[in-house]
C-alpha cells in the first residue's frame, strides 16, 4: 500500500492524527527534503527506509515505491502541506495506476493556512472579501494564459501567492496591471509560517520586491495580498443579535 500523505505547513505537530499514524506504520517514507519540516521523521518506527525526494526523478520515486510494493512493505509518500495544491502528485498517481498499485490520500493543513494563523488573520470579511485566488507567478513553469497574474488580480479579491517570492519585482507589476489593486493595498510576505523560524513581513504591493531583499527572503514564503490584512469590515450577521438563522431567533429592534 502507497500512503500520500499531507505534512501541513511546516510545525511538526501539524501534520494530521491519521498522517502521523501512517507515518509510524511505513516500511518506507519518501519525503520532500526541501521543503518537509525533517522533525515529521520521528514519527517514523525503527529499521524504516528514508529517501529525500528532492534529488530524485519521478523515476526513481516510482522505482522506490515499486520494489516495496513487490516486496509487500508500505510506502508513504511525504508532500509539504496539502497534497492536492502544487504537490505533483497527479502525474504519480497515474503511474501507480498504470502498474495496478493500491493507493489512498491523506489530506494536510495547507501553508496558505498556516500563513492565515501567523497574520493572525482572516481571508474571508464581509464586505472585503468572500473570495481566496490561490496561484502562482509564471516563472520557469508557465500558467495557463486565462490565469496570469494581471487577470487574477483585476477581481481585487484576496490573494495568496505560491512559488513566487523570487519574482517579485514582476508581481507587483502584475498586480497593479489588473487595475484593482494600488501601490497601498496591504500585502504581506509570511516567510515559513509554522516553522520554528517563522517571520511575517507586512507591507504593501508596491512595496513587497523591496521588503523581500531587505529581509533576505528569496524563496520558502507565501504573498498574501488584499484588504483582508486592513482595519475596515463589515460585522458578521451570524453573531450579530438581530440576525435570525436556524439554531436562533433574533432580537427584536
Amino acid at each position: 500500500m502507497i500512503h500520500f500523505i499531507g505534512a501541513g505547513p511546516g510545525g511538526a505537530d501539524l501534520i494530521t492524527v491519521r498522517g502521523a499514524r501512517l507515518l509510524g506504520e511505513a516500511d518506507c517514507i519518501i519525503y520532500a527534503g526541501s521543503l518537509v519540516n525533517p522533525e515529521l521523521l520521528n514519527y517514523k518506527k525503527p529499521g524504516c527506509e528514508i529517501y529525500d525526494s528532492a534529488s530524485m526523478t519521478l523515476e526513481e520515486v516510482i522505482a522506490v515505491m515499486t520494489e516495496n510494493e513487490r516486496a509487500g512493505r508500505i510506502t508513504a509518500r511525504l508532500h509539504t502541506g496539502d497534497p492536492s495544491l502544487y504537490g505533483a502528485i497527479r502525474e504519480q498517481m497515474d503511474e501507480l495506476d498504470r502498474l495496478g498499485f493500491e493507493y489512498d490520500v491523506t489530506p494536510g493543513v495547507s501553508s496558505f493556512s498556516g500563513a492565515a494563523a501567523a497574520l493572525q488573520a482572516e481571508y474571508t470579511l464581509p464586505d472585503v472579501s468572500q473570495s481566496v485566488i490561490i496561484t502562482r507567478m509564471a516563472g520557469r513553469t508557465p500558467v495557463p494564459e486565462g490565469e496570469a497574474l494581471c487577470k487574477m488580480a483585476s477581481h481585487g479579491c484576496t490573494m495568496v501567492l505560491f512559488l513566487s517570492t523570487g519574482l517579485l519585482e514582476s508581481v507587483e507589476r502584475e498586480l497593479l496591471a489588473g487595475g484593482a489593486y494600488t501601490e497601498d493595498t496591504p500585502a504581506a510576505i509570511v516567510y515559513k509560517a509554522t516553522w520554528p523560524d517563522e517571520r511575517v513581513l507586512r507591507c504593501t504591493v508596491g512595496t513587497l520586491a523591496e521588503t523581500a531583499r531587505k529581509n533576505g527572503v528569496k524563496k520558502t514564503a507565501l504573498i498574501t495580498i488584499g484588504g483582508f490584512l486592513g482595519d475596515k469590515y463589515e460585522r458578521s450577521q451570524l453573531y450579530h443579535p438581530d440576525f435570525t438563522h436556524e439554531y436562533r431567533e433574533g432580537r427584536k429592534s
